[in-house]
């Protein structure tokens, strides 16, 4: 039998069928040819309704999701810039190590000054470890795939990545939600702030946020990583992500589509609406405020959170609330690099330029460093 790809390309699948006509053996009973990942469901459909013959598609998505298992995917997010991959790489590995440093900065300073040991440092020292996992999860793959022709991913790996990035991006919802949180009790109750805000308390929210990432990235992974890939084996995109997996498979993943938006809702809508509510009531508080310097102290303590959350929820909604077909790739992928990789690397400049305290600690482990060298010289 010669080899169905070679039939469909030409349009002739009645060739094919006639060599499994019932004096050949039915197309249940032959043994399948290897299925080209470019057939979709869809034309499985369209053969069928078009011979009457009882074509198995449930076997023929089997051989072709087995066949995206072995070959993995490829990623195509960089293929735009195929002559710009040098300097595409030098400005990726610039920004992942000014990340590192940023948000490790901000670690090691927080763990190490007294002054910092708060509710509201401590969600920051979550949040600048949780820009570091976040960051560190598809920017190696990027960095990998800027050398290498092939820029391929295997199916193992796609389904890792897409685990820890919904998991990470799902905690920082609920984190901003609870930085958010933090401040309205600071500044909305201050007298009864120790006591809300203590450190058992601090760390349930901590586990909690952490815990609903983890469970809500095993549903969308389990979910997405059982559908059968046939349309395709191409990822228009610099990384894995539920809707261009989505995009890829042959069966019908209504379910996924339902989860992916009652989830969306519940981690992204729902915090941000928390976030909002909380800076009205703070807004509200701030004004009744009679000392201007007062009330500049109050806001300068919320400033630096509300510029992370208007940059995360931006790139965000930017990144994910846009039409689907109608822009070039060059897009997609200048807007995934904002969403997933600037950000990140943004976070504690903010922290670090909006905030007296942090630099002011900084300052002092500066300073620290200089006259520890300079006793040591001495």
């Amino acid at each position: 039998m010669e080899d169905f790809l070679e039939y469909w390309e030409r349009g002739s699948y009645f060739l094919f069928l006639e060599e499994c006509s019932p004096g050949h053996g039915s197309l249940e009973d032959t043994d399948y040819p290897k299925i080209p990942e470019t057939i979709s469901k869809h034309s499985w459909h369209s053969l069928k309704r078009s011979t009457g013959w009882n074509i198995d598609t449930g076997a023929a998505e089997q051989e072709m999701g087995n066949r995206t298992a072995e070959l993995g995917f490829t990623l195509l997010g960089f293929s735009t810039f195929q002559e710009q991959h040098k300097l595409v790489f030098v400005a990726l590995l610039a920004v992942y190590l000014m990340a590192l440093v940023g948000n490790g900065m901000i670690l090691i300073i927080v763990w190490l000054d007294s002054g910092l040991q708060t509710p509201m440092y401590y969600f920051l020292q979550n949040l600048s470890f949780l820009d570091i996992c976040y960051i560190s999860v598809t920017l190696p793959q990027m960095l990998n795939n800027l050398l290498k022709e092939e820029k391929a991913i295997s199916f193992q790996a796609c389904f890792t990545q897409l685990y820890f990035l919904i998991t990470f991006v799902g905690v920082e919802c609920i984190l901003l939600a609870i930085m958010a949180y933090d401040r309205y009790l600071a500044i909305c109750h201050p007298l009864r702030y120790a006591a809300l805000m203590s450190r058992k308390t601090c760390l349930q929210l901590a586990v909690a946020s952490w815990t609903c990432g983890l469970l809500n990235s095993a549903l969308h992974t389990g979910l997405t990583s059982v559908l059968p890939f046939c349309a395709s084996h191409h990822i228009a995109h610099l990384f894995c992500d539920v809707p261009q997996l989505l995009k890829l498979s042959c069966s019908d993943t209504s379910l996924n589509q339902v989860v992916l938006l009652a989830v969306t809702v519940l981690l992204g809508a729902i915090p941000f609406l928390c976030i909002v509510v909380s800076y009205v009531a703070i807004t509200r508080a701030v004004l009744q405020i009679r000392f201007p310097q007062a009330q500049q102290k109050a806001f300068s303590t919320c400033a630096s959170h509300l510029a992370v959350v208007t940059l995360f929820y931006t790139t965000c909604m930017f990144n994910y609330n846009r039409p689907t077909s109608g822009h070039p790739l060059y897009v997609d992928t200048l807007a995934s690099m904002l969403y997933n990789v600037v950000t990140p690397m943004l976070n504690p400049l903010i922290y670090s330029l909006r905030n007296k305290e942090v630099k002011a600690a900084l300052k002092h482990a500066i300073g620290q460093k200089k006259f520890l060298s300079e006793s040591m010289r001495a």
